[in-house]
């Protein structure tokens, strides 16, 4: 990782789209409240401009409210965006139902400790997915596509089963039957593989999403359960 002159390791650069949403915030909130005398920051028909910062070693921009409106990045919710909300909402729930068993049945208290930790960080992300499914609703899927799944019930169901990292019903019921050090080697088996699964949802949702509410959610799971991985791993 690179170092500034004092020796500190420099931060890496915030990806491209992040750039580009602080450049369209700070565009907005520059309105031209703070207009001078000669009237050098109204546009050509005297209406009140909206001051755009330039990139390093450009000058600054004074657009009119519709060229800023225009200039705002589209971050309209793709289906990559609400795919990946509405199946990690079904991958968090098997992980608190799999964190709930730890305080009866583990031996370790770190693997408790690690449980209540999963358990306290993934609850309020899945309201917060929930809220975002709420604002955004995905659109209802072409007849064809309804016609073309044969009847069988399959869609969301049939992707939730298939979610990578996700638990079967059968290592469910051995981790419910287990005690003791063997709930402990179990749960940590089947917690490092879900969160595997999760991370790699996660990059494919910041690959090939648009919404940068999604993307904060998605690069926060990568960052807190990549780093649980790290810790169970150790603890193994």
């Amino acid at each position: 990782m690179a170092k500034d002159l004092k020796g500190h390791r420099a931060l890496p650069p915030r990806p491209v789209r992040f750039a580009a949403v602080v450049a369209a915030a700070g565009l907005l909130l520059t309105l031209s409240g703070c207009q001078g005398d000669d009237g050098s920051d109204r546009a050509d028909d005297g209406r009140a401009s909206i001051v755009a910062p330039g990139r390093p070693g450009e000058k600054a921009r004074h657009l009119t409210p519709e060229e800023a409106e225009k200039a705002k990045p589209d971050d309209s919710p793709n289906a990559a965006d609400h795919a990946y909300v509405s199946r990690m909402i079904e991958h968090h729930k098997q992980a608190l139902t799999m964190s709930a068993l730890a305080p009866d049945r583990a031996a370790a208290d770190g693997v408790k400790r690690l449980a209540e930790r999963i358990a306290a960080a993934q609850k309020p992300e899945i309201g917060a997915m929930e809220k975002w499914l709420a604002r955004h609703p995905a659109p209802a899927p072409a007849p064809a596509a309804t016609a073309g799944s044969g009847g069988h019930g399959q869609g969301h169901d049939h992707d939730h089963g298939a979610m990578p990292g996700m638990a079967t019903e059968q290592q469910l019921g051995d981790l419910t039957g287990a005690r003791g050090a063997d709930f402990d080697r179990l749960f940590l088996t089947l917690m490092t593989a879900h969160h595997e699964g999760a991370v790699k949802m996660a990059g494919e949702a910041l690959a090939g999403g648009n919404n940068v509410a999604v993307e904060e959610m998605a690069t926060e799971v990568v960052a807190t359960q990549s780093a649980e991985i790290h810790r169970m791993r150790a603890m193994g």
